[in-house]
């Protein structure tokens, strides 16, 4: 059954003249900036808003303020069926590949990949298969096997020849945190990721992550307004470089500050407890266009073509693979 499906990777730049590809998630954030009239304005400041603040974060060798700027390039994931037909090749996944330019010393340094998770099995859990579950009322239900298959995917693919030959280092994703759930400091203190903050309970995307082997860590960084979720394999705090954290931070604090504004653009810092919410009026709307309902009803349609293209077609293969696909579950 290994031999059922393999993996192809593409990539896409992601600067002012982006356009999404044919197969990308309407859904993803990418693709909700570059549309309409402002998208060359969207992602022009969008791409200045990530290389100031990674000019910030790396202050301490950088007197003149403008010596980094990011390199990103959407990676997108295929699963190739071994079975001819019209639903041989899915677009399974795509994620951002960070790189850090030295416009002093001419240098490119490898960042981290992962950061902007976006995945079609993940709009079908979340917006076609949960609420099916859940649609006759009474108390929320979350299937025993909810993530499964999802989780051993990408594990899969991380796994994979693909993936092995083009990336040394293992993903770090990194998300906002949960408006469910309650952060506390816990007094740890890293000179990049800044302080770090423990969540009261996991939350269904942190349970969710666990499927993938993910482990999380919360922290904010200096001058952040919120704690980010880092959700990543081996060892956050080891495996990766100070510039290498600091490019995925200037990246995603950006993403976010954009796509959730009340929490990372907010007026005033998380204190030592923090609750996440939406429903404040106190933060600074960016100048980048991003329509959040849009995103949200079109997560829908993403699900049921997953559904239609993917599940339904494949359900036979995909449920006798994953019964034989063993995980090694986050630490």
């Amino acid at each position: 059954m290994a031999n059922e499906f393999t993996f192809r990777i593409t990539t896409t730049r992601f600067d002012e003249d982006y356009a999404p590809s044919a197969d990308s998630r309407v859904t993803t954030n990418f693709a909700n900036l570059a549309r309409g009239e402002r998208r060359r304005e969207n992602l022009r400041n969008a791409l200045t808003m990530i290389d100031r603040r990674l000019n910030d974060l790396a202050s301490a060798d950088n007197a003149d303020g403008d010596r980094y700027t990011a390199e990103l390039d959407i990676v997108s994931a295929h699963l190739r069926f071994a079975t001819e037909g019209d639903d041989q090749e899915f677009p399974l996944l795509e994620v951002l590949d960070v790189h850090i330019v030295d416009r002093l010393t001419g240098e490119r340094h490898q960042g981290i990949v992962g950061n902007n998770f976006s995945s079609y099995v993940r709009d079908y859990d979340f917006s076609v298969l949960l609420p099916s579950v859940n649609e006759a009322g009474g108390a929320f239900t979350v299937p025993e096997d909810f993530g499964v298959l999802h989780g051993k995917l990408f594990q899969h693919f991380l796994e994979s020849e693909a993936y092995r030959e083009r990336f040394p280092l293992p993903p770090v994703v990194c998300i906002s945190v949960s408006t469910s759930r309650t952060y506390r400091r816990n007094g740890t203190h890293h000179p990049v990721l800044g302080a770090e903050y423990e969540q009261d309970a996991f939350s269904l995307t942190d349970e969710y992550f666990a499927k993938m082997g993910l482990q999380v860590r919360y922290f904010m960084p200096r001058g952040s307004a919120a704690p980010l979720a880092f959700y990543f394999r081996g060892d956050l705090l080891s495996d990766y470089t100070d510039l290498q954290l600091i490019g995925t931070i200037s990246t995603m604090e950006t993403f976010q500050k954009i796509y959730r504004p009340e929490i990372y653009n907010a007026d005033s810092p998380a204190g030592s407890v923090y609750r996440p919410t939406l429903e404040r009026d106190d933060f600074s709307p960016t100048a980048v266009t991003y329509d959040r309902v849009e995103r949200s009803q079109l997560a829908i349609t993403q699900g049921r073509y997953t559904d239609e293209h993917f599940v339904t077609p494949h359900r036979t293969v995909l449920t006798q693979w994953a019964a034989g696909y063993a995980t090694a579950p986050a630490r």
